[in-house]
């Protein structure tokens, strides 16, 4: 199970739940998330997100970072 401080929102689509997901498939550093579901409704960038949500994604990202759990494309 994915590290998570507590306090942070880990809801599928979530700022954190991105940042873990875009360094799980290895994807670049790019802060946003979705309103409800991922993919299946609208997506918020980093423009429009706030600084407690930027946290948040950086958070998911460094965690999984850390953890070294990425996906094996292999």
């Amino acid at each position: 199970m994915k590290t998570c401080t507590v306090g942070y929102d880990r809801r599928h689509g979530g700022p954190y739940d991105r940042g873990s997901a875009d360094s799980y498939y290895r994807r670049p550093f790019n802060p946003h998330y979705f309103k409800g579901d991922t993919y299946s409704t609208d997506k918020v960038s980093m423009e429009e997100m706030s600084v407690e949500e930027i946290v948040a994604y950086t958070k998911g990202y460094n965690d999984n970072e850390k953890e070294g759990n990425f996906k094996d494309w292999g």
